[in-house]
């Protein structure tokens, strides 16, 4: 099951849990959920096992202590909810993470958090699509506009006189 998580997932963040209580675990859990991603308490050696021959291998050395692993299909989003509950919450420490084969120290982690996640870059590129075609279509409607209202002044004068 987790050697299929750390094969599958984009993105994987490992932390330090620093003494979380129930109700902060349970509040993570349901905020990566929210997300689409997933929280995963798992011991130590037997992570290591699941992550030999899998991209995210490097990430082994990240496995010492308390550690609590998030990880999601879109590979913003375990780095942009723990960053965002980290700033909050101090008994947690973002130790590192890997995204794809890419080995990420705590930096790294906080500045993928820093960028939009797949959807909101998705609505930008469509935004940007479709940003030319309504200003095409607002050009060529308008000389079309324009004969409707000389036609319209026309008939309006030729009633009034």
């Amino acid at each position: 099951m987790l050697h299929e998580v750390f094969s599958n997932a984009a993105s994987v963040v490992v932390t330090h849990n620093l003494g979380l209580t129930v109700a902060e675990m349970t509040d993570l859990r349901n905020r990566m959920n929210e997300a689409g991603g997933s929280v995963k308490v798992a011991k130590n050696r037997l992570a290591k096992l699941a992550l030999e021959g899998t991209s995210k291998a490097g990430i082994a050395d990240f496995l010492k202590g308390p550690t609590v692993l998030m990880y999601a299909d879109d590979p913003v989003v375990p780095a942009k909810i723990v960053a965002e509950f980290a700033k909050k919450n101090k008994k947690i420490e973002i130790l590192g993470g890997a995204l794809e084969a890419s080995v990420l120290d705590a930096n790294g982690v906080k500045a993928l958090a820093d960028l939009p996640s797949l959807d909101e870059m998705r609505a930008a590129l469509i935004g940007l699509i479709q940003s030319p075609a309504r200003k095409i279509a607002s050009v060529l409607s308008a000389p079309g506009g324009q004969i409707a209202r000389v036609l319209n002044a026309r008939a309006e004068k030729e009633q009034a006189a």
